[in-house]
């Protein structure tokens, strides 16, 4: 498993999501209607690689661990490289479930859109929705925090849009809804893991939870000039 956690992009589109796999010979994208990310095996293919994808969406992401893309400045432009982590559990704490956590269904779409869009916008689309398994806590009928799926292998899944809408925040809902949706996975037989940007506040309430550091992971944002 260590070495598709090293690129969980490629290998997502490789077994999973081989469905919404665009693939640019040693360049795999998801469907830009599906994620805008891409990863890649040979760093000398991404230059042809963006150029392609570029006509299909106006900004993506490659995610790598170390690798460098190569790109062609006449038709993408690089705005910045994110620097992430990636953190995969180890030994899964207790939390208490206290409130009532419902599965997400496609009449939720557009709540759960505006809501990720509200709190860290740039990376989802409305069918991310269809990537993995979505949770949510509402009060007063209104979907305040969810937890989700992302990208996925035979051996992992990858908690993911872990939001909470800004009146909502410091009630535990993150942590629960996280700890319930680690559950999920590991009844699925698979690894629970996730990616977040480098000191970020949340990273130790993932440790709280049993997740730990394991590596660098980057994005690489770029949009079409």
């Amino acid at each position: 498993m260590n070495n598709k956690l090293q690129n969980p992009v490629w290998f997502s589109l490789e077994e999973t999501h081989k469905k919404f796999a665009t693939q640019y010979d040693e360049v795999l994208f998801y469907d830009p209607k599906i994620c805008p990310f891409g990863a890649f095996t040979n760093s000398e293919k991404t230059k042809y690689a963006l150029n392609e994808y570029a006509k299909l969406t106006d900004s993506f992401f490659l995610v790598t661990e170390n690798g460098t893309p190569t790109f062609d400045e006449n038709f993408v432009i690089l705005d910045k490289k994110i620097e992430g982590v990636q953190m995969v559990l180890k030994d899964l704490q207790e939390v208490e479930i206290t409130e009532n956590i419902i599965p997400l269904t496609e009449k939720h779409i557009d709540e759960i859109y505006d809501l990720i869009w509200l709190v860290m916008p740039g990376y989802y689309k409305k069918r991310t929705f269809d990537m993995g398994n979505y949770f949510g806590i509402f009060k007063d009928n209104k979907l305040v925090s969810i937890t989700g799926q992302r990208m996925q292998t035979d051996d992992f899944i990858e908690v993911s849009a872990v939001v909470t809408h800004p009146d909502f925040t410091k009630r535990g809902y993150a942590k629960q809804l996280t700890t319930y949706v680690t559950k999920e996975i590991i009844k699925d037989g698979k690894h629970p893991i996730l990616h977040t940007t480098k000191g970020n506040p949340a990273i130790k309430l993932y440790e709280k939870l049993g997740y730990e550091l394991t590596r660098d992971m980057n994005w690489w944002y770029f949009h079409k000039k």
